[in-house]
């Protein structure tokens, strides 16, 4: 049974394997500011999806964020172009994704490393693949 798109699951794919997330989406400006700040725990399997309307420079920090994470920065197409692993909590330092992002993922931090997950992985979700989402999963 091929894998279906949904909008509280993100499925990415790569070299290295595939694995799939439950996320919140965080696709308005109020909900990006708050992000996972003030969360204590959050399941293995779990994440926040944040997207932008077009691709920008983008940044974050782990202000008020009690959780390590790693955030996966990728462009348009939904492609990693760059991981940063094990985000430090609370700290202010500004994390910079890259110049061209459209859409962030986090996830419990040292899983990326652990899947193996790297820049070039592709990431499912139907605000990044729109109608082509469960075909491009079902390849």
């Amino acid at each position: 049974m091929a894998a279906q798109c949904h909008e509280d699951q993100v499925h990415l794919r790569g070299d290295w394997g595939a694995a799939r997330f439950t996320v919140e989406v965080a696709d308005d400006r109020a909900e990006r500011n708050q992000g996972l700040m003030f969360r204590k725990s959050m399941a293995r399997s779990a994440g926040m999806l944040f997207v932008y309307p077009t691709a920008k420079p983008v940044s974050f920090w782990m202000k008020n964020t009690y959780i390590p994470l790693d955030i996966l920065f990728a462009d348009e197409t939904g492609e990693i172009s760059r991981i940063h692993e094990m985000a430090e909590p609370l700290n202010t330092g500004q994390i910079f994704g890259g110049n061209r992002i459209q859409y962030v993922l986090e996830i419990n931090g040292g899983l990326a490393k652990a899947m193996g997950i790297v820049p070039g992985t592709r990431i499912f979700h139907p605000a990044i693949q729109g109608d082509s989402c469960d075909q491009a999963l079902s390849n």
